[in-house]
This record gives C-alpha cells, sequence and structure tokens, in this order.
C-alpha cells in the first residue's frame, strides 16, 4: 500500500496544474496523487498533457489515479462536461474518457451515483430523498447505465469504481457491484461519507472489502447536536474513524491498495461558507430510508458517537463551532499541508505498527 492525497484538493492544485503537483506532492512525503476525474487533469483530453501527467508520476515513482463522474442517469444533468465530451453523446463522452485513461495506464476509475446539495440541511441536500424519483429507481438506472459501459470496460481492461458517497450505503454498493459484475466495477471505498448513512465504518469495510480498489481516506467528527449529529470532516485521527481496525481488512483483502487522503480544502484555494452537514439519527423518515441498517450496527454506531461525545466534553478536541470558526480564519495553505502530514503520519503509523504492506516513501 502507499499513501497519496487527492489530486483536486491538494492545495495549490489549480495553481501549480496536474504535473507541478506531483513534485508538490512528492515535496509534502506523498506518495501519489488521485485526481478525481481524468478532466481535473485536461478538461479537453489532451494527450500530450495526460502523457506528461504519467510521465512525471512514473519519474518519481508515484501513482496515479483518476476517474470519470457521475454514472445515476438523474444526477448527470448537473455534469454537462460528461456530455460535452461525446459532443452530446453521453455514452461517448464516457467511451472517450475511459480510453483516454486507458492510454495513460489508469484502469481504476473513479465513479460515483449523485452530488451532495450544499445548499439545504438535513435529508434533501442528497439526491436519496428526492420526490421527484425514488432512490430505488435511480439505483435501478445507474445498474442500466454500467451495464451499457460494461463491455467499453471489459475491452479496455478497466473497473469503474463506485465511490460509497453521501448518498448511497455500503450495502446498496455491493448490490450494484455484483449485480453489474465485479469483472468491471468496483468500490472506492470513503471511510467517513458512510457515517452519513447510519453505517459504522468498521462494518463497511467488512462488507466492502472485497470490492475496494480504490479509496478517499478521511476522517469526520460525528455529534450529537440537539437531535441530530454534526458531521464534519478532520484529520485522520481526531475525528470517530477506527483506521487500527480498518486497515487490517483492507490490506487483507487487497495487499497493493492505494489510501488516499481526500483533505479539507484550504480557504485561500476555495473561499466558501462551509455548509453544516447534518446526520438525521432519529427522524422516522431518515430510518426509513434505510431499511439495511441493522440494530447491532445502530448501537454500535451510536456508541462510537457517545465514546467521541466524551472526547469533545473533555477538551481533546474541538465541537463543530469552535473548529468552524477557526477553520475559516485560519485554514490556508500551511493548516492544509499540516492537515494533510498528520492525515499520512496518523495513516503511516499504524501501517508501520501493524506490520502491514506499506511501502516507502517517494524518493
Amino acid at each position: 500500500m502507499r499513501i497519496g492525497v487527492d489530486g483536486r484538493k491538494i492545495p495549490e492544485a489549480a495553481k501549480r496544474g496536474p504535473v507541478d503537483s506531483f513534485d508538490h506532492a512528492r515535496d509534502l512525503g506523498m506518495e501519489g496523487l488521485f485526481f478525481r476525474t481524468v478532466l481535473d487533469m485536461s478538461p479537453t483530453l489532451d494527450p500530450g498533457l495526460l502523457r506528461a501527467v504519467r510521465q512525471r508520476a512514473d519519474e518519481l515513482g508515484m501513482y496515479l489515479e483518476t476517474g470519470l463522474g457521475k454514472v445515476n442517469p438523474y444526477a448527470t444533468p448537473e455534469a454537462p462536461e460528461l456530455r460535452m465530451m461525446g459532443d452530446g453523446d453521453i455514452v461517448l463522452g464516457f467511451r472517450r474518457m475511459m480510453e483516454a485513461c486507458a492510454a495513460i495506464d489508469c484502469r481504476e476509475l473513479w465513479v460515483a451515483t449523485a452530488n451532495y446539495k450544499p445548499a439545504y440541511v438535513g435529508r434533501f441536500a442528497y439526491d436519496r430523498f428526492r420526490t421527484d424519483v425514488t432512490w430505488e429507481e435511480q439505483l435501478a438506472a445507474t445498474a442500466r447505465f454500467l451495464k451499457i459501459l460494461k463491455p467499453i470496460a471489459r475491452d479496455l481492461g478497466i473497473h469503474l469504481n463506485l465511490e460509497t458517497h453521501e448518498e448511497i450505503t455500503s450495502f446498496e454498493l455491493v448490490r450494484l457491484v455484483e449485480d453489474v459484475g465485479p469483472d468491471t466495477t468496483g468500490v472506492v471505498f470513503d471511510t467517513a461519507n458512510v457515517l452519513q448513512r447510519g453505517e459504522h465504518p468498521v462494518w463497511a469495510a467488512r462488507r466492502l472489502a472485497p470490492y475496494v480498489r480504490q479509496t478517499h481516506i478521511k476522517d469526520a467528527l460525528i455529534a450529537y447536536d440537539g437531535d441530530v449529529l454534526d458531521f464534519q470532516m478532520r484529520p485522520c485521527g481526531s475525528g470517530v474513524v477506527d483506521f487500527r481496525s480498518i486497515l487490517p481488512i483492507l490490506a487483507e483483502a487487497n495487499p497493493d491498495l492505494n489510501l488516499s487522503i481526500e483533505n479539507y480544502e484550504s480557504f485561500s484555494d476555495r473561499p466558501r461558507t462551509p455548509p453544516r452537514m447534518i446526520v438525521e439519527i432519529a427522524d422516522p423518515q431518515w430510518l426509513a430510508g434505510h431499511p439495511d441498517l441493522g440494530v447491532e450496527e445502530y448501537a454500535a454506531y451510536l456508541a462510537m458517537v457517545r465514546a467521541y461525545g466524551q472526547r469533545i466534553a473533555g477538551g481533546e478536541v474541538p465541537d463543530r463551532r469552535s473548529y468552524a470558526a477557526w477553520a475559516v480564519e485560519h485554514f490556508h495553505y500551511e493548516e492544509t499541508v499540516r492537515y494533510i502530514q498528520q492525515s499520512a503520519a496518523h495513516i503511516r503509523g499504524i501501517c508501520e505498527e501493524l506490520g502491514l504492506p506499506l511501502r516507502r516513501k517517494a524518493a
């Protein structure tokens, strides 16, 4: 396993560009970059630029991972660039992106099912709770589209790896992969997003491990605020995610898995008002929308929340409001670098302590 970082969210990514971002990542002690989509490297699929990115990664002995985009037909209208890649034909657009990725030997490709809606707080921020189309209909449409892409993926030796994104459960991902076929589909395990679906990260890791081919390694606060839970990204080791239990599960299933840290973005790179993300853990409609969630896992999840609440009460970690106020004022280049390096040190330390198959840092 190697430890890298998100190619879109590493600080100054847009300023430096994809080639120079590899040198930046190497200087930060990272061993690779994971660009969310190939269009993050080249919005026009310029073969010369993509070859240059691959060449620089190889020269530095670093990994290069990338992806495509949303594969839920009810969400793709929000990403017109996918259709533009095919001159209006979205299947052709995906084919062209997949061929461009295969040409630089990127064959594990991120895809996802929907987009978080930061203008909303609560369940309507997630496409899972749309009222114009059910989530079951969206999952069925996603499976159909993946089956359209399947022959292309098979011919190119590609896996389309579905992320544990904010709106989808690990149970549903397993069913999608098994329906479409693990010969062309897999999972990108985001270690913190599952918290938003009420799932315990360790339990989710056990379910997903046989299919995990890429990762977003991140941690998060999950804590009560009245009747709801707040979700807020934190550096690895300072949230609720138990990497000491999760990493051996992933390593046993896939010892060559790359561990790509997804960091909180610098406010210098993307000025914004951070959305408040909540989990309506006791709401009857929210609970009804998670029929796979069992009582034992739900109890383990709440025990995890209570234990983290004790860390907050004891002053070991800041609460959501304090951290949010501090981040808006202070989270710029240096803090983003510190976030990445703190996360990497936590993950690397666990791997070394447990004797997991961790490759050396990039030279």
